[in-house]
């Protein structure tokens, strides 16, 4: 096996060999052997383990091997304790789950501190086979079916060629120790319910299982390529508008599709959605329908889609209180500044030019509310900002997201839209405050 891996290493992996590596280490067989490997290739690597805690005295044994081990190979070594427990509690994840969190963002944050340039995991062929297969049963799209990629990221899985049985034959070789870990063979995850009973029928019934399957992969991933190429021309034609809050889809693209189901759920897939005859309905429905996910949501606007991220407190964002003698004030939306000038010169929806002397501090800035009105700038009598929002044609979030900045509850500008006529500079005005929102980057 070790030449094998020098010689994938050599074909595929070659920048690992002037790399500074993590390797990530359980030590279980796989990552042991891993760790092994390394040595033998004379790789730049520390050894990375976690202790979830979950085990009692056997995951402090677990430490105490991986402890010894980086001893035996003369390499670094770092252990980070977690209470994962707790964390899956706090964040409603599965112990898994928060296993999986808490181990990967601890690497990379290991990884940038200390600047190693790649982690090493130890999955291999048989891991694929179970992926695909949870993926399968769970059901998924073509994504869900083309395999753990050998290289994500900074991420890098050297081992992924390699079998299992492999890798117990060169333990055995080798006269490699590792530990055992006990929950491998609890039947109650899905994975391990997979790998003690359903990959030893199927290797029964095809001996080349992984050989075949691996064939599989490659024709899956050939075809993942076509579609990826397909759905990027659709995509270059379908987007309209793109930002960090919102991105816009032309609905004509999609209803000229023979499939537009199946272009919507490779663009959306990753953001939740589910419920893809819903997404699909709202090509053909009204203005103002929409679709949820846990953290997205899809809005039918006119002739568009406008994918944003969905945030449920999005209506009880706190007021912000502006004194008199505050010169800037921070908000989600940018940064709300004022300044005493001696005439108007700009001419911008982010700017406005007030009557200090007509306002009443303090000042406060908030997210419209139903019932709002004001006097919009050049008009005369009052108009609902619902109507006036409706009247400029603006989408449901784009609704959703506009502020107004009032003095003693009468508004003085729909920020970035409307000024009120009530607050506006005269010839007889004293003081001149200027007021502008210098957006986000």
């Amino acid at each position: 096996m070790l030449q094998n891996f020098k010689t994938h290493i050599d074909n595929n992996l070659t920048f690992l060999k002037g790399s500074k590596l993590i390797v990530a280490i359980s030590g279980g067989i796989d990552s042991v052997v891993l760790a092994h490997l390394c040595k033998s290739c004379n790789f730049n690597f520390a050894l990375v383990h976690c202790n979830f805690n979950l085990r009692g005295e056997e995951s402090d044994a677990d430490e105490e091997f991986v402890l010894d081990l980086a001893e035996q190979l003369d390499v670094e070594v770092f252990v980070q304790n977690f209470d994962t427990q707790a964390y899956a509690n706090d964040y409603k994840r599965s112990i898994q789950m928060a296993a999986r969190e808490l181990r990967y963002n601890w690497f990379e944050e290991l990884a940038h501190n200390l600047k190693f340039d790649y982690i090493l995991t130890a999955h291999h062929a048989d891991d694929n086979l179970e992926t695909f297969l949870i993926n399968f049963t769970r059901g998924t799209g073509l994504n869900g079916l083309t395999g753990i990629p050998i290289l994500n990221g900074n991420i890098v899985r050297p081992m992924l060629p390699f079998s299992s049985e492999e890798i117990e034959n060169y333990t055995q070789e080798n006269t490699i120790e590792w530990r055992e870990d006990s929950s491998n063979s609890s039947r109650k995850y899905l994975r391990n319910k997979l790998r003690h009973e359903v990959v030893p029928i199927l290797k029964d019934i095809n001996p080349q299982l992984l050989e075949s399957f691996q064939h599989t992969l490659n024709h899956l991933n050939d075809t993942a390529d076509i579609v990826a190429e397909s759905v990027d021309n659709i995509a270059q034609k379908a987007i309209v508008s793109l930002d960090e809050d919102d991105v816009f889809f032309k609905v004509s693209e999609f209803k000229n599709l023979k499939n537009p189901k199946a272009y919507l759920f490779e663009l959306l897939n990753e953001f939740g959605f589910t419920e893809w005859n819903d997404v699909v309905n709202l090509l053909d429905a009204q203005s103002g329908k929409q679709v949820f996910s846990s953290t997205h949501r899809l809005v039918k606007h006119r002739d568009y889609l406008i994918l944003s991220e969905f945030n449920h407190s999005n209506h009880s964002e706190e007021d912000i209180i502006i004194e008199q003698n505050h010169k800037s004030v921070e908000t989600s939306i940018g940064t709300l500044v004022f300044k005493i000038v001696q005439k108007i010169s700009e001419n911008d929806p982010n700017t406005i030019y007030v009557d200090k002397d007509k306002l009443v501090f303090p000042l406060k800035l908030r997210l419209w509310r139903d019932g709002d009105f004001f006097c919009p700038f050049g008009m005369k009598g009052k108009k609902k900002i619902s109507k006036y929002l409706k009247d400029e044609k603006l989408s449901l979030v784009e609704k959703e997201r506009t502020w107004v900045l009032a003095s003693n509850n009468e508004i003085i500008w729909v920020i970035g839209k409307r000024a009120d006529e009530r607050f506006r500079v005269e010839e007889n005005t004293k003081r001149i405050l200027k007021i502008n929102l210098e957006k986000r980057k």
